[in-house]
């Protein structure tokens, strides 16, 4: 497998990505918008996730397709960026038709940022619906990855985290696409070094080109968490969306969703937490025209947890350094 044109979700056709963030609050937000709209379906397999509209993406219940996902930060204040995010879709004339209304559907993840040096005394009112209504605007083919969007204040246990994204086109031309705010409890490296879990997976130097230590280093197998830190034991969660072409139904989506968490789990350690949200939303846009055999979905499923694998690294790897930060961010500790 090869990344696609530019190494983003958004090679995924009829995806375009969105981020709003503010530097002082160390905060933002990151929507993906789907056009037309998308199968979808989640995964949730951390112990403290903030959502909105998931139970709706369950494959029993009566909405097929959504207009758009929310990536947040702020905590449960970042709920509030889905309303933006509405009003920005049904100005554009998007939704779900109910008579002469338009109701668009925006499922929303939220991670913990609210202790990372940032400025959040926002006064009355937490900043995030305007940031939603923001992101969307900004939807694009090509975005910031690092310290941008939902990814602006991620943390890790050692380094800053970050927005992520990475791609994958298979053999059989079906294209995969990950996109994740990685602020995981654990870490993204190995022991106390500088190489990612996720080294397998890369492809062309995305992430340092460091490979795996060799030999390991002796405090591999060490636990790492932000408790460890000493930073609060509820700063935390790991948010993504996994994509493709693919012509998926519900089912088949929430299956991919499943998969995909396979990636937190070669990329992250530990994940999946009690003081985790990790959730993965799948999105099947179907523009490829393509089904797939059990043996292609087979595969579909291990390329999303590498190329998920791959985004949660980038993420890390294309953080920046700010003022207040209460860890070094990957680039400056180099």
């Amino acid at each position: 497998m090869q990344p696609g044109p530019r190494n983003l979700i958004t090679d995924v056709a009829g995806l375009a990505v969105g981020n709003a963030e503010d530097h002082r609050l160390k905060s933002g937000v990151t929507a993906i918008v789907c056009d037309p709209p998308a199968t979808a379906a989640v995964q949730i397999l951390g112990g403290a996730p903030g959502t909105r509209e998931t139970d709706l993406l369950e494959p029993h219940n009566t909405v097929q397709t959504v207009d758009g996902i929310i990536l947040s930060g702020g905590s449960a204040f970042g709920l509030d960026a889905a309303s933006g995010a509405q009003a920005a879709l049904r100005e554009m004339g998007r939704g779900f038709a109910i008579g002469p209304h338009r109701v668009p559907i925006v499922p929303t993840a939220i991670l913990f940022d609210l202790i990372n040096g940032g400025d959040k005394d926002w006064g009355q009112f937490p900043p995030y619906r305007e940031l939603g209504y923001e992101a969307v605007r900004n939807a694009a083919p090509t975005f910031m990855t690092g310290s941008a969007g939902a990814g602006t204040g991620a943390l890790t246990a050692t380094f800053k985290g970050g927005l992520g994204s990475a791609s994958a086109v298979l053999p059989n031309g079906v294209t995969i696409g990950a996109l994740v705010a990685v602020n995981a409890l654990g870490s993204v490296t190995v022991g106390s070094s500088r190489h990612f879990w996720a080294a397998p997976f890369e492809q062309q130097d995305e992430f340092g080109g460091l490979g795996l230590p060799h030999p390991m280093p002796a405090d591999a197998s060490d636990i790492r968490t932000k408790m460890g830190a000493n930073l609060k034991a509820a700063a935390n969660t790991t948010i993504a969306v996994i994509a493709t072409d693919a012509v998926l139904t519900k089912a088949e989506a929430k299956r991919l969703a499943v998969a995909a968490h396979d990636g937190f789990s070669r990329a992250i350690w530990p994940a999946h937490t009690p003081l985790d949200g990790d959730l993965i939303f799948a999105l099947a846009t179907g523009a490829s025209g393509k089904t797939l055999e059990l043996a292609d979905f087979l595969d579909l499923g291990a390329a999303a947890a590498a190329t998920m694998a791959r985004a949660i690294a980038r993420g890390v790897y294309d953080a920046k350094a700010a003022e207040n930060d209460p860890v070094p961010s990957w680039l400056s500790s180099g």
